[in-house]
């Protein structure tokens, strides 16, 4: 029981630390990318930390599992390094037996990532997906930031004003460029307005204008000199009309209840995708134990690269595998569980290969002990 609490510890303590730095590397990239998306005005500054406890339950589900393969490489590989498995060996503590310790926290592992995988991913995803709704229904007035130019997200605009009151419906000094576009969607030049000040007025029909006072129009194409350029009192510009939907459509964002039973092949396959992620877990660490053992004088890190670069190709697989199966090219019954069994196998393989070797070993030096004899 001292042995397992201990072994048990090690490798929860590891997991943890490992599992703690890929989180915040990967969240960094991420709020990284959604930073450069508020400042270009397509997110709102104000939910960016609510964007990433979203996306946090989606970026555990798949930390975890590497956070225990690395964990068990290197708490077992330190153990290893400092014979303190050989002490353990001796004593009776064959790959077998570590590996069925080693069950414990890889069932709390698993647990988890099933927790996260079937329930509170999806959830997530949902709310993830909601939010970006809604940011879809704001103008680009909504997300304006004064002093800064701003394009629509088709790119057809620039828009900037120089100050911006604080209920975001009065503004100075205005200018938008715009290009013009014809029916058949070919240049027509461009249209600059520049106005002393703006303001955003909502009409009966729900259609956003914004009324510029005391300014000037210029229509032309670059590099011509037939600009028109026109004064103004009141100048009104139609706002565009966001695109407003309430409807989640990512089978990711899909609650798992909602799976189970269909027939629709993409429905299926993101139901496999949720129950092989926990499978993982056992597998990576049937595959782990043995990886974990190292010769004290080779170091710690010999077998390091090897094992993530088969971590990484079971992944790899599982994840090329999930696109052929939503593109109907791997049968349905057959699903992901081939890249499974595959690995499983590969896993059985390390585990049982050494013992058997050392009593292939035995035995020869048996037979020419005889055979001298």
């Amino acid at each position: 029981m001292i042995v397992f609490r201990y072994l048990s510890r090690e490798v929860l303590l590891t997991l943890s630390a490992v599992s703690a730095v890929l989180l915040v590397i990967i969240m960094s990239g991420r709020f990284i990318k959604y930073l450069a998306q508020a400042a270009a005005g397509q997110l709102d500054p104000g939910s960016l930390f609510l964007i990433m406890g979203y996306r946090l339950p989606g970026f555990l589900q798949l930390i975890l599992p590497l956070g225990l393969f690395l964990g068990i490489l290197l708490a077992y590989g330190r153990l290893y390094l400092e014979s303190e498995m050989t002490v353990l060996s001796a004593t009776g503590m064959s790959q077998q037996k570590l590996f069925r310790i080693t069950l414990f926290p890889a069932t709390l592992v698993a647990l988890v990532v099933a927790w996260l995988s079937l329930g509170l991913a999806p959830q997530g995803a949902n709310q993830f997906q909601l939010l970006l709704n809604k940011q879809d229904a704001l103008t680009e007035f909504d997300t304006l930031e004064p002093g800064r130019f701003q394009a629509l997200r088709d790119g057809t605009r620039v828009t900037y004003t120089e100050s911006l009151s604080d209920d975001r419906v009065n503004l100075g000094n205005v200018f938008i460029s715009q290009k013009n576009l014809g029916a058949d969607q070919k240049d027509r030049g461009i249209s600059v307005l520049v106005a002393e000040s703006g303001r955003q007025e909502i009409r009966p029909d729900g259609n956003r204008y914004l009324i510029l006072g005391n300014g000037y129009r210029y229509d032309g194409s670059p590099g011509q000199a037939d600009y028109r350029a026109i004064h103004y009192e009141t100048y009104g510009v139609l706002l565009p009309k966001p695109d407003v939907s309430e409807e989640v459509t990512d089978r990711d964002a899909m609650p798992t209840s909602s799976l189970l039973g269909s027939d629709d092949i993409r429905s299926r396959t993101e139901l496999q995708w949720r129950l092989s992620l926990p499978l993982l877990v056992f597998i990576v660490t049937l595959m782990a134990v043995p990886l974990a053992r190292v010769n004290p004088r080779q170091g710690r890190f010999l077998k390091l690269l090897p094992a993530i670069l088969l971590y990484m190709a079971y992944l790899t697989i599982l994840i090329a595998a999930r696109g052929a199966l939503e593109k109907g090219k791997i049968p349905p019954a057959l699903g992901l569980w081939w890249v499974h069994g595959i690995f499983l196998l590969i896993g059985l393989g390390l585990l049982y290969w050494e013992p058997l070797r050392l009593k292939m070993a035995s035995r020869r030096a048996a037979a020419l002990e005889v055979a001298r004899g």
